[in-house]
């Protein structure tokens, strides 16, 4: 998987290069890390209203939220969950 930087911007990478990037991403990390789909589609559903969301990434964090949405240690910066 290509190194992208936090700073880079999703515009800058074609449809299919950013889900190949978050696809890859979650397949990538360990079973036992993730947690269940309905938990990532409540995760998912809060960060779509917060208004620090750009392009699939926490401008709080810098994170691809998809990919921390999916993970057991992943946390929202501002604790919405």
């Amino acid at each position: 998987m290509p190194k992208i930087c936090t700073r880079c911007l999703l515009r800058d990478f074609s449809k299919e290069q950013y889900e190949k990037i978050i696809v890859e991403g979650i397949k990538a990390l360990p079973e036992g890390e993730l947690v269940p789909d309905d938990v990532v589609s409540e995760r998912l559903s809060i960060c779509q209203e917060c208004e620090k969301i750009n392009r699939g990434t926490c401008l709080a964090c810098g994170c691809f939220v998809e990919i921390r949405a999916a993970t057991k240690k992943g946390k929202c910066p501002y604790r919405k969950w």
